[in-house]
């Protein structure tokens, strides 16, 4: 008891030293371009470059379009120029010409400005346009005002949210007023540890910290916090029966349970910690992120939680108050029936259910790489529309032209390099760097600037401006971000994903003392990941949002391996453990039958953990939620209840090879007092 007011002492100091610096997450966030993309990528050369020449032409630029169908009047001219006149006081340096469409119907207006404060002031001015006219803030600041105004408040509708869900699905799964808060709270202190410790990662580390990166770390640390409280939890309900005090309980608890817990936060700590191998910087960046979330879960859980337990004593449990001593019938419940079912004919269950999910894999070809800026948000906004706008009436890149930085004893053979490009509309030298060294040049290209067709003029600018002799050129701006954001995604898809699996395979050999296990684990960590993105697939068709980020089959592989495998490993390690005395058939859905009921409760709370991302207005979270809910699903009650063991029985006492699982006293028998889990 003393040591548990102990530790519950050393948290309450860490919380009054930490707990402060969770509210500054957000001084330490970042949107800059530069710190997402690849350093070696030739865009954040030359941001750099930029930067450093032109102090100030980094500004994101505002561009208004005026549209009035049937052509624009001689009152809609009056008003933009008064427009133009107003817009003076909010840009960084001059406004830029009225630009009239060819078509007679559109004028644009385009100037930088400082924030986003002044982006609403430039919206508000224009929303008093006569009627007919119709107007919309575009170009790079109407999008990132556009993405801070809809990202507003979702850090704390995340938050809520995800408590939210757990706390109902605890709830449901402890059938106890009282209980579910003490894993709800653990898991909301390891968030908030979570948030001050990256916080001071990106203060003083290397390390960049951005919105999306953020809302993860948040949804990882409840799904994986709350799944190890309820395995540690189940174990020590189930050790309450057994010793009269509750002190030693837990000890005993957290002894069996921690070399499963502890083999789970190690496979998703070393697994995100592959991401250091990434090209792009936010990914690089998100492996230390969740990795700090993965070990302050892992500490919270295993020594904030069981001190609460201890202090508070058996009546949390209420109305099920486990009973030293008390023998609990045993039901044959839905768990027995699962058990019996494999154990019947397990070869053929665990053919059947591999051809199930290799079929809902082909629904993977309905998915589409890549996503516009049309394609990002679930409701109409304000710059997406801007831009088809743009689009109908100008070049289609007029908002966001290619950016070419090059010596400026070369800018002739630029431009009319430039100019000679197949999709390049025009080319002008648009300012020298103070030292005379360098020139910025705009590349308006033909079409819009997140195409295909404008991405592949990218590479033939690129090709063209660097066979200049003497330039040393290179190509930014916004469709040349996608190029190397795609490049670097492909890259990192095809080295980090295998990466990760060979460590969870590593840590499996290392956890069960075998090699023939985790080969077949593996296998299906991989089966149960083409299923749960082809099933994803068919609802996004469905839905009408087939097209993913870049990043999206790395963020998921990595989700799903890692937190997938979880539930495997719970299983897996109460299985070595049955089989040490009941041999490999009965020691497998001994096991199966036991952990059933935790390990289904802890995938339920991360599925719904990570499904409260539908709730963000962005398509890209609502894909990623759906992604990893379907998977864990699919890993909880197919994978992990039908495939792996009815695998496992039919391998035979093999599947542990070169080691025999080591036989070891237990007493009293399990079914005494795991019918409660099993029911």
């Amino acid at each position: 008891m003393r040591r548990a007011i102990a530790v519950l002492g050393l948290w309450l100091v860490a919380g009054f030293l930490l707990l402060p610096l969770a509210g500054k997450l957000g001084d330490v966030t970042s949107t800059d371009t530069a710190l997402v993309l690849p350093r070696s990528a030739e865009t954040t050369r030359e941001l750099l470059r930029e930067r450093e020449a032109f102090p100030g032409t980094g500004t994101p630029v505002a561009v208004v379009v005026y549209v009035r169908d049937g052509g624009i009047t001689d009152a809609d001219r009056s008003t933009v120029d008064a427009d133009r006149a107003a817009f003076a006081a909010v840009a960084v340096g001059d406004v830029g010409p009225v630009t009239a469409s060819r078509d007679g119907q559109a004028l644009l207006l385009s100037f930088p400005v400082a924030d986003k404060a002044a982006v609403k002031q430039v919206k508000a001015a224009v929303a008093d346009s006569p009627a007919g006219l119709r107007t919309a803030v575009t170009g790079e600041a109407g999008a990132l005002a556009d993405l801070d105004e809809i990202g507003e408040g979702v850090d704390t509708t995340l938050f809520l949210a995800a408590a939210g869900i757990v706390a109902v699905l605890l709830l449901l799964t402890y059938r106890s007023p009282v209980l579910w808060i003490i894993p709800l709270l653990s898991a909301a202190a390891a968030s908030q540890f979570t948030s001050a410790i990256v916080y001071l990662m990106g203060k003083h580390l290397d390390v960049t910290v951005t919105a999306d990166l953020t809302t993860m770390m948040t949804v990882l640390v409840f799904g994986a916090g709350t799944d190890y409280a309820l395995l540690l939890i189940a174990r020590y309900r189930e050790e309450l029966h057994r010793h009269r005090d509750r002190t030693t309980a837990m000890a005993v608890a957290l002894r069996r349970s921690f070399p499963a817990i502890l083999a789970s936060a190690a496979t998703v700590t070393i697994g995100v910690l592959c991401l250091l191998a990434a090209q792009m910087n936010d990914m690089r960046s998100f492996g230390p992120i969740a990795a700090t979330g993965i070990i302050v879960s892992l500490a919270v859980m295993t020594t904030l939680l069981p001190a609460m337990l201890v202090l508070l004593g058996r009546w949390v449990f209420w109305p099920f108050v486990p009973r030293f001593g008390a023998a609990v019938a045993v039901r044959r419940g839905g768990w027995h029936r699962v058990a019996d079912l494999v154990g019947r004919r397990p070869r053929t269950l665990w053919t059947v259910t591999a051809v199930v999910l290799v079929l809902l894999g082909l629904g993977v070809f309905g998915l589409r790489l890549g996503q516009n800026t049309s394609q990002m948000y679930t409701g109409e906004v304000g710059s997406v529309v801007g831009q088809q706008l743009v689009e109908r009436h100008y070049s289609g890149g007029a908002t966001s032209p290619a950016v070419v930085v090059a010596a400026a004893s070369t800018v002739d053979g630029v431009v009319a390099a430039a100019k000679g490009v197949a999709g390049v509309a025009d080319a002008t030298a648009t300012a020298r760097s103070a030292d005379g060294r360098w020139v910025r040049i705009a590349a308006t290209l033909a079409d819009p600037p997140d195409s295909g067709a404008a991405m592949a003029t990218i590479d033939r600018l690129r090709a063209a401006v660097h066979a200049v002799p003497g330039a040393d050129a290179v190509v930014g701006g916004q469709t040349a971000t996608l190029v190397d954001v795609g490049r670097a995604s492909e890259r990192d898809n095809a080295i980090v994903m295998p990466l990760i699996l060979a460590v969870v395979f590593i840590v499996l050999v290392l956890l069960l003392r075998a090699i023939v296990a985790p080969l077949l684990l593996a296998a299906s960590v991989a089966v149960s990941y083409v299923a749960a993105m082809g099933l994803s697939g068919l609802i996004f068709t469905a839905i009408g949002h087939p097209h993913i980020i870049q990043g999206m089959p790395l963020y998921a592989w990595l989700f799903l391996v890692t937190l997938g495998v979880d539930y495997t490993i719970f299983l897996m390690t109460r299985a070595r453990e049955e089989v040490a005395t009941r041999g490999n058939r009965d020691g497998m859905l001994a096991a199966l039958t036991t952990t059933g009921g935790v390990i289904t409760s802890a995938g339920l709370v991360l599925a719904g953990t990570f499904g409260v991302l539908v709730v963000l207005p962005f398509v890209a979270a609502i894909q990623m939620g759906v992604i990893v809910a379907v998977g864990v699903l699919l890993d909880t009650f197919v994978v992990r209840t039908l495939l792996v063991p009815a695998l496992a029985i039919d391998v035979g006492p093999r599947l542990w090879w070169p080691s025999r699982p080591a036989a070891r006293p237990v007493a009293p028998p399990p079914a005494r007092v795991t019918a409660d889990l099993a029911g």
